[in-house]
Order: C-alpha cells, then sequence, then structure tokens
C-alpha cells in the first residue's frame, strides 16, 4: 500500500473513531461535532467525531438565526485555496470507499471521453441548486429549510449513518419507508458504478469536490510541468484516472491529486508541492 493510501485510511479511521457509536446506535454530540472536517463524512454516521461541511452549510443556510455561516464558508474557502481537490485524493473517507470498491475484479469501465466532459458539469449543479439555491430559497413558517442534498441525494450519508443508525436500532427500522428506499437506490447505484469506474461520484455527483475543484488552478499545492524536460509522450494522462491531460493542464478542476503521473513520469518532468509561483494565465481558464 503506498502513502496515500495509508493516509486515507488514517484519516477514515481518525475521524470517525467512536466506535462505541457503532454498537450503541447513538451519535457522537461532543464539541468536536462543531468543528467541520474537510472531506465528506456523515454528521450522522455513529463514528463521527466531526460535522460534513456540505452537512453544516445546508444546516445554516435556511436557519432566519445565520442566513450563511461565515465560518463553514470560511472553512471551505481556507480548505479550497490551500489545498484544492487534494483533499479529495488524501483526506476523503467517501472517496477511499469508492477506490477500495474499485479495486474488486471486476471487468472495469471507461465513460467516452465526450460523455464524460458533459456528465462532469453534474456536480457543479447539484452544488447551486440542492446545496446553496433550495436551502435559502424554501424556508418554512418556523425560518427553516430542508438540507436537501444530504436528504435526497447524498449516498455517504446513507452508508455511514442511515444504514448503521438502522442496523443498530431496531424501532428505526419500521420507520423506514419510501424516502429511505431511494436513497438505498441511489447508494446501490454508486457503489456498483465504483466496482466499474473509478470515483464516480466525485466525478459527477460531488459537490464538495465541485467547490474545491473552482481552487484547483490557484491554490498553494499545486502542480507543475517543467516543459523543458516533458518529451509529451502522454503517460501521465494514460495514468490518470481522472482522464485528464497533465502535460496540457496539470491544475486540471477535475484533478484529486493523486500523484500518479507523477510516479510514471519518465522523466520526472512533473512535480507537486506548496510552490511560490503564480499560476500562468493558461491554468486560470482551463476548464478540464
Amino acid at each position: 500500500m503506498d502513502k496515500r493510501k495509508w493516509v486515507q485510511a488514517l484519516f477514515a479511521f481518525t475521524t470517525n473513531s467512536n466506535v462505541q457509536g457503532f454498537f450503541s446506535g447513538k451519535i457522537y454530540r461532543g464539541k468536536l461535532k462543531n468543528v467541520c472536517v474537510p472531506g465528506l463524512n456523515c454528521y450522522s454516521c455513529p463514528g463521527a467525531l466531526g460535522a460534513c461541511p456540505i452537512g453544516a452549510m445546508q444546516a445554516v443556510e435556511g436557519s432566519t438565526r445565520y442566513g450563511v455561516s461565515m465560518y463553514v464558508l470560511g472553512f471551505l474557502v481556507f480548505v479550497g485555496i490551500l489545498l484544492g481537490r487534494f483533499v479529495c485524493g488524501w483526506l476523503c473517507p467517501f472517496g477511499w470507499i469508492q477506490e477500495l470498491l474499485y479495486r474488486i475484479p471486476s471487468p472495469k469501465r471507461k465513460v467516452p471521453k465526450r460523455v464524460n466532459n458533459v456528465l462532469k458539469w453534474l456536480k457543479y449543479g447539484i452544488l447551486l441548486v440542492f446545496v446553496i439555491l433550495l436551502p435559502i430559497l424554501t424556508v418554512n413558517e418556523f425560518g427553516l429549510s430542508t438540507p436537501y442534498f444530504c436528504k435526497y441525494i447524498c449516498p455517504a450519508g446513507t452508508l455511514e449513518g442511515g444504514v448503521p443508525l438502522l442496523l443498530a436500532n431496531k424501532p428505526l427500522r419500521s420507520a423506514v419507508g419510501l424516502l429511505f428506499t431511494w436513497k438505498m437506490a441511489i447508494l446501490i447505484a454508486v457503489i456498483v458504478a465504483s466496482i466499474l469506474i473509478f470515483r464516480p461520484f466525485c466525478r459527477y455527483l460531488c459537490p464538495l469536490g465541485a467547490f474545491y475543484s473552482l481552487f484547483n488552478p490557484i491554490s498553494f499545492y499545486r502542480y507543475s510541468v517543467d516543459q523543458t524536460k516533458c518529451t509529451r509522450c502522454g503517460r501521465c494522462a494514460k495514468a490518470c484516472k481522472m482522464d485528464i491531460d497533465v502535460f496540457q493542464t496539470p491544475n486540471a478542476l477535475e484533478c484529486i491529486r493523486c500523484g500518479e503521473c507523477v510516479k510514471v513520469c519518465p522523466e520526472q518532468a512533473i512535480s507537486c508541492g506548496f510552490q511560490k509561483e503564480k499560476p500562468s494565465q493558461t491554468e486560470r481558464v482551463q476548464s478540464e
């Protein structure tokens, strides 16, 4: 197992280390729950010690008391500027789960580039509609709104929160209805897709990845290609499971900073880390 896999596993288990919660069926409600974790990790997971930033953002957007949480928004912007989608590749528990599923032996599928280039914009629509607009615009008479993404879409919440809580709480199982059936259908679809396709939820549905991707071209942690060494052999593009032409757009919006391109480059032309140089104009306008 390489270093990234160890970091992914360590971060997932550390942020979900309330082990007794899985046996008692109770959610940790201590002070740490007021702190957001950088990756997508359900607040309702019995083991979760922190809050999911997407869930936290929705919870306060529809509240007349908060409007928009400067803490949550500031946290997301800070992490985005510092790391970009490094969070997706190294620190997101649900991203790690998808990668584990992809390792299950099966015929792998590659989404046609034309289809991929259309579907990848879906997550930005989900971010805009389900995470931002609907929670703000559909406030009830009590000044509260529904966390639409968490309630109707998020498969991470179903896997990490819904399923463990139902297994540990018999009374909850009697209350299962159509909504949970819908959420389970989404989860099963994502699981099957993850076995065949590399990180499909991250590619097409995750609003957190969509948000962080906006900072990839300007984040402090970034990739660079030494054009004096690069022979444009294309090995980096072939190794990239997110289907990015790394030698052309090393800081593409879809890059999760996994580092596979760095490993395969025969000329050692690709580097990554906290770099001082400003991004080029080409990197600023890249849209891949």
